[in-house]
Parts: C-alpha cells; sequence; structure tokens
C-alpha cells in the first residue's frame, strides 16, 4: 500500500507544483495578475506551492526505503519526474489551449518511461 500512496500523493503534489509553477501564466492569460508587481506572483506561487510541499515530503517519507517504504532515492525521483511531466501535459492541455502535444514530446515521454524501466532494473 506504501507503493499507492506514494504514488498517488506524489501526483497530488504535482498537481500543485504545476500550478504554483505555470498558474500564474493563466492568470495573466484571464488579466487577473496583469498589475501585480513580480513579488505578487512569486508569493501567490509560494502559496500554491506550500501545499505541494504538505503532499510532496509525506511521499517521499512513506516511498523511501529507508523509512520502510518499496523505493530507492533514485526511484522515488524518477517516479516523480514522470508523473511531474504527465501532470504538466495534462494541466497544460486544459489550461493553455495554445498549446500542442507534438510527436518529439511523446517520443520524449516514451525515452523518460524506459528511465523507468532501467531504474527498477535489478544491478
Amino acid at each position: 500500500m506504501n507503493a499507492i500512496y506514494t504514488i498517488l500523493l506524489l501526483i497530488g503534489s504535482n498537481v500543485f507544483m504545476t500550478l504554483a509553477w505555470y498558474g500564474h501564466l493563466k492568470l495573466s492569460e484571464m488579466k487577473i495578475s496583469d498589475s501585480w508587481p513580480l513579488i505578487g506572483v512569486i508569493l501567490f506561487s509560494w502559496g500554491v506551492a506550500f501545499f505541494e510541499y504538505c503532499l510532496q515530503v509525506p511521499s517521499n517519507k512513506i516511498g523511501f526505503v529507508g523509512n520502510g517504504g518499496p523505493f530507492t532515492l533514485f526511484q522515488l525521483k524518477i517516479i516523480q519526474e514522470v508523473i511531474s511531466l504527465t501532470v504538466f501535459t495534462i494541466v497544460a492541455m486544459l489550461m493553455f489551449k495554445g498549446e500542442s502535444l507534438h510527436w518529439n514530446h511523446i517520443a520524449s515521454f516514451i525515452c523518460l518511461i524506459a528511465a523507468v524501466g532501467f531504474a527498477f532494473m535489478k544491478s
């Protein structure tokens, strides 16, 4: 169950991370944050990122083999990167209608999935 909890927490964490990193661009596109000073945009993003950390830290704690979880440190990081790009792609396609997925993006994702496979191979 720790593997499932870890992955679910990582998914939630990455939703918040993506919104913290790129949500302000959507707010600007919608003319909501146009008048905000840069420090206001930074503080908004930090506020959103707080919730990312509230999920990211427990996911790593639960998932890490040193704490009784199923994943090594490198496996956790590679899983997180694949989840991050998957969540980013979904959010970008939903929030930013001008963005589109191309063959080279798909090829990159295939390479990342292969990286996960390599990370889990016994050495």
